[in-house]
């Protein structure tokens, strides 16, 4: 939410630079304009300065748990290349390796 003492400020400056037929309506213009004011503002969906810095330390936290998540999946998956790998060399060699009996006529 904004501040309402702001918006009455900006109220008070555009009251100040209207023409002085309108100003003579007095309270009613001022009121008019504050309202007016605060309910375009609330259209824009702003946020104010406290909810902004906390959303940001949430996006940095967030920001520093995904590279570490990125790193440890990294790690992991260079542990899995390197176990799979002997492996695989094992079975090439198995593969190769073929005994022959040779045939009998009985």
């Amino acid at each position: 939410m904004l501040d309402p003492k702001k918006i009455e400020q900006v109220a008070r400056q555009i009251q100040n630079v209207m023409p002085q037929g309108l100003k003579d309506f007095g309270d009613d213009v001022e009121k008019k304009i504050r309202t007016v004011l605060q309910s375009q503002l609330n259209k824009l969906d702003l946020v104010n300065r406290e909810e902004f810095d906390v959303q940001t330390q949430v996006l940095l936290r967030t920001r520093e748990k995904l590279a570490r998540l990125e790193q440890r999946l990294n790690d992991l998956e260079a542990g899995q290349q390197a176990v799979s790998q002997p492996e695989m060399a094992q079975v090439e060699e198995v593969d190769i390796v073929v005994e022959t009996q040779p045939e009998t006529k009985a």
